[in-house]
């Protein structure tokens, strides 16, 4: 295949990886610890981690469930928020030679039933805030090993006790639960250090992370993920951003971990990038309060920050985020959805840092293209397939299109996942004969090697026969003054067929409909202005911040 993309790579860039130089993601990791043992690994609410402490604990836990008569492969479920539990946990599945099924802790039962059942896991590690919804269900599931965390654990004595006592009995965010055989996370802690661990021998092969995804897209599948996909993943990472980053090796960067560990996103490019370098994650176990996580932010000079784009647009809004400190900024990555460029624009004014955009899926544990770290404007494009990557646009018959057209975008390389846990009927759908994995999203690559997203297949709205696409509307809208958020989706029409209605969250309350109306008609051509417009105070959002327009669809559909 003709990577021609390589002619736009910057000088130094490698075009490929090397995989085999880490046998497993442990190796790496333990290499990590070793070297950095004495840095901080992980900060969350003023208390510190060393890399030193998470190879010691992550051990002893690893101990713990080793002898829980855990065979090789079994599967271990955790359900916390971005906690420092959580990167401990994370480390003492992998080197015990388990899999780790991250589960999203806003889960319904239902959701979590189907997870838990579906991934046959057998222990679970859970914050208590959430513990009722493992009660209600865990007997239908293969779990027999239940940790009960609590956010003040890892804090120390008084602080921890406070947290614990603040959140349990003033906030009431711990509704009660009966979990008999669950064992405290504290007391677990303390069982293990009389325990020893036995090293394992772990293969490239063996499976590392079960990323489960197709919740916004139907049944919800687990992306498996072997220890060969996620180091290459994190290599091509680490490679993609050292220009961005001048010396990582000799000083300790900071990364804000806003977006949640059991999304990929972080997972990857926070956590798993973070250690590889030896940075220091800064997590925020609750990026929704924007007001408490800009006072977080003013207690550290951050380096780099992966986000979506509702949180750039989020911090924007808050006054107090431009008084900050951004000089140490050096890398913005956004991906999960598309940045707009009214937000990205604003971000780069008030921080002086572009936002790099790059495109993944869990499948592709995740980075697959991304633009250059050390960009100095916002691209509007997904930027060029990182190192040992490929990508191909193809039509609807599998067959690659010319430049400049749309097609549906294929990504090969070593991050691309196995296939769906247990469903070869569903890896089928989306793996070609020669190992190219379909994503459902459509782009247009340029001569560069460049690729717009234009959108979703089945987002795509007909208006007479013309191909609407939601993403350009609602960059287009965004850029409106008066608007805060917006999002766009098809509705039955009896003349068009589909109209295009559009769901505005309104930053200006003076704004009318009549107002956007004519901003729509001055800036698209007839059939793709919005014929519906209606003002919502917010908008359905998934955990990390992507919206929701399944749910809109599915509301007009009820209606």
């Amino acid at each position: 295949m003709d990577k021609f993309w390589l002619k736009s790579y910057p000088q130094g860039m490698p075009a490929e990886i090397d995989v085999t130089q880490y046998q497993s993601l442990v190796q790496l990791l333990e290499e990590a610890f070793k070297k950095f043992a004495a840095r901080n690994a992980y900060a969350c609410m003023g208390k510190l981690l060393t890399y030193g402490e998470l190879d010691t604990m992550s051990r002893q836990v690893a101990a713990w469930l080793q002898q829980r008569g855990l065979k090789k492969g079994a599967r271990v479920a955790i359900m916390m928020p971005n906690v420092l539990q959580y990167p401990v946990v994370m480390a003492a599945i992998l080197r015990a030679g388990y899999a780790v099924v991250n589960v999203n802790p806003l889960y319904t039962p239902r959701e979590l039933e189907h997870q838990l059942k579906d991934s046959g896991a057998e222990a679970i590690f859970i914050l208590e805030n959430f513990a009722t919804t493992l009660e209600h269900v865990i007997a239908k599931t293969d779990v027999k090993h239940v940790v009960l965390a609590s956010m003040g654990d890892m804090l120390g004595g008084f602080k921890g006790t406070l947290v614990n006592f603040v959140v349990r009995n003033v906030k009431k965010m711990v509704p009660a639960f009966k979990l008999p055989t669950a064992i405290r996370f504290n007391k677990m802690l303390s069982d293990a250090r009389q325990l020893s661990f036995k090293p394992v021998e772990i293969l490239h092969t063996d499976v590392a992370f079960l990323q489960y995804t197709g919740g916004t897209t139907g049944v919800s599948k687990g992306a498996t993920l072997t220890h060969r996909n996620v180091v290459a993943n994190v290599l091509q990472n680490d490679a993609w951003l050292s220009p961005g980053m001048a010396g990582h090796e000799h000083e300790s960067k900071v990364i804000v971990c806003a977006l949640p560990l059991y999304h990929i996103f972080a997972l990857t490019v926070c956590s798993l990038l973070g250690t590889r370098i030896g940075a220091m994650n800064l997590l925020i176990p609750n990026p929704r309060d924007i007001p408490g996580f800009v006072k977080e932010l003013q207690n550290y000079k951050i380096n780099i920050f992966p986000a979506v784009n509702t949180l750039y647009n989020g911090l924007l809004n808050n006054p107090d985020f431009a008084k900050l400190d951004f000089s140490g900024l050096e890398i913005c990555s956004g991906g999960g959805m598309a940045v707009q460029k009214a937000v990205a624009d604003k971000w780069l004014h008030v921080t002086g840092c572009a936002i790099a955009e790059g495109y993944g899926l869990s499948e592709t544990s995740p980075v697959a293209t991304a633009n250059l770290a050390n960009t100095k404007e916002f691209s509007g494009t997904i930027g060029m397939p990182i190192p040992s990557t490929e990508i191909l646009i193809l039509d609807d018959d599998g067959n690659p299109v010319p430049l400049g057209h749309p097609g549906e975008i294929a990504i090969r390389g070593p991050q691309v996942m196995v296939g769906y846990w247990n469903r070869p009927d569903e890896t089928a759908k989306v793996m070609t004969a020669d190992g190219f994995f379909k994503t459902g999203d459509v782009g247009i690559m340029d001569f560069r090697g460049y690729t717009t997203i234009v959108d979703r297949k089945k987002d795509m709205i007909l208006v007479s026969g013309f191909n609407v696409y939601p993403n350009e509307i609602e960059g287009v809208v965004a850029l409106h003054p008066g608007v805060l958020e917006c999002a766009c989706i098809g509705v039955p029409d009896a003349n068009s067929g589909e109209a295009v209605k559009l769901f505005v969250v309104r930053k200006d309350p003076n704004l009318t409909v009549d107002q956007l109306m004519d901003y729509c008609k001055e800036q698209f051509t007839a059939y793709k202005k919005p014929k519906y417009i209606e003002f919502r105070m917010e908008l359905p959002k998934t955990n990390v911040g992507k919206i929701l327009r399944r749910e809109l669809r599915d509301e007009k559909k009820a209606a």
